[in-house]
């Protein structure tokens, strides 16, 4: 069964309709649908659930993805939206060095910068 390790950030299914008369338990299902939210297809969320002993279909666990996709809000966006990755040669004592910096486009501060030799 899941470790209770992985559920401790999870879906509020409380209030949920779409989650009654299941025969697979709610912190499964939505373990399921966490793992498909964050990119793994159908197919890779079922072998990760089997590794834990659940044994369900594909298409099980794409019916509890479009249950859940009208009942609850969108999470929230990341920010900042848009970022700017620039490179630049500079040279430092005789050598040429690769100089990357990561810029958010609204506020203009520098997120992050990184020289390579």
């Amino acid at each position: 069964m899941l470790s209770p390790e992985l559920l401790t950030e999870t879906l509020d299914t409380t209030n949920l309709e779409c989650w009654e008369r299941e025969r697979t338990a709610t912190p499964v299902r939505v373990f399921a649908v966490r793992l498909h939210t964050t990119g793994c297809s159908l197919r890779e969320t079922q072998e990760i659930l089997r590794v834990f002993g659940v044994e369900r279909s594909h298409q099980a666990i794409c019916q509890w993805i479009h249950q859940i996709s009208d009942s609850v809000p969108d999470p929230p966006e990341v920010k900042p939206k848009r970022v700017a990755i620039d490179e630049t040669a500079v040279e430092i004592n005789g050598e040429l060095c690769w100089l990357y910096t990561a810029i958010d486009l609204k506020s203009k501060w520098i997120l992050d910068a990184e020289l390579f030799g």
